[in-house]
C-alpha cells in the first residue's frame, strides 16, 4: 500500500459526496472523493492532516504527458527499480512526494519498454485513493 501524509486543502460538496484535497508538499495535491461530508466526518475539516492511502495495482502508468486523460492525480517520477514476474512486475518509483510502488502487467511492461532511469507518470483515479485519520 502507497501512503502519503498531507494535509486537507479544499472539500467540495455534493449531496452526501465530497470531492477531498490533500496537499502532500508545496507542489502536490491529490484528490479522492469520499462518501462523507464534514457535517458527517468530523476529520474532514481544511487544514486537518491526513494520511492518503493506494494500492499498487491502482497506479497507472504513462512515458507521456497525459493531459488529455480523464485521470486527476499524476505526478511526475522515475523507475527506480523494476522487479519483473511472469504475470506482473513491480516498479519501483521515485518521485517528489517519496516512493511509489506500481504493480502492472510484464506483458504491458514489455510493451512499453519500461527501464530503469525511466521518466514517467503515476497516475491514480480519485476513486481509488482512500483517506486516513
Amino acid at each position: 500500500m502507497n501512503v502519503f501524509s498531507g494535509h486537507i486543502s479544499d472539500i467540495q460538496v455534493n449531496e452526501s459526496l465530497s470531492m477531498v484535497s490533500v496537499r502532500i508538499n508545496e507542489h502536490v495535491t491529490l484528490k479522492t472523493i469520499v462518501v462523507e461530508t464534514p457535517e458527517t466526518a468530523s476529520y474532514l475539516k481544511i487544514e486537518n492532516t491526513v494520511e492518503v492511502l493506494f494500492k499498487e495495482t491502482e497506479v497507472i502508468i504513462s512515458k507521456e504527458d497525459a493531459l488529455s486523460i480523464s485521470i486527476q492525480n499524476k505526478i511526475a517520477a522515475t523507475i527506480k527499480g523494476v522487479k519483473k514476474g511472469v504475470l506482473l512486475s513491480r516498479l519501483m518509483l521515485k518521485s517528489e512526494i517519496g516512493d511509489i510502488i506500481a504493480i502492472i502487467a510484464t506483458e504491458v511492461l514489455n510493451k512499453m519498454m519500461l527501464v530503469e532511469n525511466q521518466e514517467v507518470i503515476a497516475m491514480i483515479k480519485v476513486n481509488e485513493i482512500m483517506i486516513s485519520r
